[in-house]
């Protein structure tokens, strides 16, 4: 029966799923000088690791059985069900790591299920891209109700990223790493906007980066800390830019967008936050106010 005794540095570990991502940690494994056997459902994907000195396993129940610390990183939630569930006796007493990009329901349910079988189970975000694997700046955030099994192999996940553990519920880690995408995923949407909208002149992209770049983090050192406590205490009213004199000014830029034949779909949402917070009596308040509009009770 596996057993959760501390690790050593040389710890083996299974991976299963050897997409970029899968890959990556793989490596950074290998690298570290952990045992790694590796599966994937395309065979083929094993070689190039196991010519960097992982053995390739034949079946995902080989691959299980290899190691008391077992990685899952496939494309979705609804795989890794798929894929664990035929496994479960093979799995049973050993620690599943998914490092899956899912939410934090899914990750609650994988939890129960895994502990009706008793298997230890323990939910991963990850905040970075394959290359940033194994590099200062990439970290993954961690959550289950097993901490003392987290901390047993924490020294083997620490050769991928830095390690943040977020908390017992299973649906933490998937919380604050969708929490940050959100943030990225908006942020992107407003420098296409952006680049879209000078582009509309013939004026090339890479003129307004360097701007917008400056820009973008001189407003976030503002907006994010400051909205952050202007929330968790409740207090939003700001004499720099209330959002009735937003609301006021927003149809510039949807006005704009279509005199450059820009679509204007992505900002459309905002100005119905904004005319709802004025509606609701909220015009002198800062954009913090506008996280409580999202809510839906």
């Amino acid at each position: 029966m596996p057993s959760n005794s501390p690790k050593t540095d040389s710890s083996p570990v299974s991976v299963l799923g050897l997409g970029l991502m899968g890959t990556a940690l793989a490596t950074a494994l290998i690298g570290a000088g952990h045992p790694t056997t590796v599966w994937n459902r395309t065979k083929s994907k094993t070689g190039p690791l196991a010519a960097q000195g992982a053995t390739p396993a034949d079946t995902a129940r080989d691959a299980i059985t290899a190691a008391d610390l077992v990685i899952v990183c496939l494309t979705t939630n609804d795989n890794v069900r798929a894929l664990l569930a035929p496994e479960a006796d093979a799995l049973a007493g050993r620690t599943v790591v998914n490092l899956t990009n899912g939410t934090p329901g899914q990750a609650r349910e994988l939890a129960e299920w895994a502990a009706a079988h008793g298997i230890t189970y323990i939910d991963g975000g990850i905040m970075a891209v394959p290359q940033m694997i194994a590099t200062p700046g990439a970290y993954i955030f961690y959550s289950g109700t097993d901490e003392a099994a987290f901390e047993t192999h924490r020294p083997t996940l620490a050769a991928l990223a830095d390690t943040k553990w977020v908390g017992k519920d299973p649906g933490l880690a998937a919380l604050y790493d969708l929490s940050l995408l959100t943030g990225m995923y908006g942020m992107a949407m407003g420098v296409a906007q952006a680049f879209a909208m000078i582009r509309s002149e013939g004026i090339p992209a890479r003129e307004l980066a360097p701007l917008l770049t400056d820009w973008i983090i001189a407003m976030t050192r503002g907006l994010v800390p400051e909205g952050a406590e202007a929330l968790d205490t409740d207090q939003h009213l700001t004499d720099v830019s209330n959002l009735a004199m937003n609301r006021e000014a927003f149809p510039n830029f949807t006005t704009a967008f279509a005199e450059q034949g820009l679509h204007t779909d992505l900002f459309e949402p905002l100005q119905d936050l904004l005319d709802r917070a004025v509606e609701q009596g909220h015009g002198a308040d800062g954009f913090s106010r506008m996280a409580l509009l999202l809510n839906k009770d």
